[in-house]
């Protein structure tokens, strides 16, 4: 059992690619504190704790992350914006680094005081190679809280690795999930939809959240203890071209 003996705190563990952690991590022996806005979707959810928690609610974000004392710190809650700069309004810009960067932002000031003081910690954060790896068509606002994101990661990442903390982000391309579901019904031909984002990776096909979930169990573990700051790709070939 990698993560045996570590406490794992897991945000938007409702569905998708934070479920999919959720459930590796506590496989692998981690004590797991899953949250989700939606306390419905962690039904069935065979971890430790569950519990409705608001990232956007940095009162409530702070409380519950000193309260679970992590080891790992799991950043998933976002959400994505569709259009471009000259479709795009203002309240979408700012829910969206709301949501995809302040959450993680807030959260991260309250783990680091307690992982300094035990000695180290992970944090993982999901950002998207639509970011500032790559340019998506109509992600304008998307792509700009995602590269944010990476940003954020190399910053306190540096600014920490002398304390024992590592700090990692997750770049996913296409991965399989409910709110991807909902984005190709949204845009009117499922089908045709499915098949140009199946298109996007050279490999053909969409990720798994379980293939995503399989590296954030690397990243939070001890196997990956010489690793820190880095933007991990993980998109079929997307990146490659």
């Amino acid at each position: 059992m990698r993560l045996k003996g570590k406490r794992a705190f897991v945000t938007a563990a409702g569905q998708g690619i934070g479920r999919a952690i959720a459930e590796h991590y506590a496989r692998e022996g981690a004590h797991v504190i899953a949250t989700d806005l939606k306390a419905d979707l962690l039904e069935g959810l065979d971890v430790a704790q569950t519990m409705s928690l608001d990232v956007t609610d940095k009162a409530a974000v702070t409380q519950a992350i000193q309260d679970a004392a992590p080891d790992i710190l799991v950043n998933c809650a976002g959400y994505v914006h569709g259009g471009t700069i000259l479709e795009a309004k203002d309240e979408e810009f700012d829910f969206a680094f709301t949501l995809n960067v302040r959450s993680q932002f807030h959260s991260m000031q309250a783990a680091l005081p307690g992982m300094i003081e035990r000695g180290g910690g992970s944090i993982v954060n999901i950002a998207s190679v639509a970011s500032s790896i790559v340019a998506a068509p109509n992600r304008c606002i998307y792509g700009a809280s995602k590269a944010a994101v990476i940003g954020l990661t190399k910053s306190v990442a540096l600014d920490f690795v002398k304390q024992g903390i590592r700090v990692n982000c997750i770049c996913p391309g296409t991965v399989d999930s409910p709110s991807l579901h909902d984005r190709l019904r949204a845009m009117g031909n499922y089908d045709e939809a499915r098949k140009a984002f199946e298109a996007r990776q050279p490999m053909g096909r969409i990720g798994t959240a379980d293939e995503i979930a399989h590296l954030a169990v690397y990243l939070g573990s001890d196997e990956s203890a010489f690793t820190t700051g880095q933007a991990h790709v993980i998109d079929g070939g997307w990146a490659v071209g």
